[in-house]
């Protein structure tokens, strides 16, 4: 179990499934330090959510809506399970679950839905999902113009500083985890 560590629902603890590495809560808590009145009201994407914790702590800090994707059907299962424990009095902000590839379903909610502000991608370390993801996100437009994106990776795996109109602001190491910020460069 995990704990929301600010907001509407802070303290509440949730299920995270086992063989997931989830964000720490101190990682947590730094990125949504730096994100700060951002999330308000925001329209938030948790991609490769894995319990969702990500997506439930934007909505406990004001979100106006999180979608969630995921593809592993014990993380979905844990998610409609934390997402099920919501009191709609006390969270705001409107959620949606899209089973399925992380990937595909990014580009098929850019060719859908209006530009999100915040995109969370926490990836699986292994392999080039980060660097994937990346690429789709610039690719298909789905981030905001003023919008900000997160990858959460390990240290070993260096991002790009550049994908198409994507740029890296800022980076922040945690020990061995990283968050690499992008943003949409207005003259690429």
């Amino acid at each position: 179990m995990l704990r929301i560590t600010t907001g509407s629902l802070k303290g509440c603890a949730f299920a995270v499934p086992r063989h997931i590495r989830a964000t720490e809560g101190k990682v947590r808590q730094a990125l949504f330090n730096i994100l700060g009145e951002r999330i308000a009201a925001a329209r938030v994407i948790d991609g490769f959510a894995g319990s969702g914790m990500l997506g439930l702590e934007a909505l406990s800090r004001g979100a106006g809506l999180v979608v969630f994707l995921e593809a592993h059907p014990v993380c979905l299962g844990v998610i409609r399970a934390n997402l099920a424990r919501l009191d709609p009095a006390v969270v705001g902000g409107h959620w949606q679950l899209m089973p399925g590839d992380a990937l595909h379903r990014l580009r098929e909610l850019a060719g859908r839905a209006q530009p999100f502000e915040i995109i969370l991608l926490d990836p699986p370390y292994e392999g080039l999902w980060g660097k994937k993801a990346l690429k789709v996100v610039a690719d298909c437009g789905i981030l905001s113009p003023a919008g900000v994106l997160c990858v959460e990776h390990a240290r070993r795996d260096e991002l790009p500083p550049r994908v198409g109109p994507l740029a890296i602001a800022k980076q922040h190491r945690y020990g061995e985890t990283v968050l690499s910020f992008y943003r949409v460069e207005k003259n690429p």
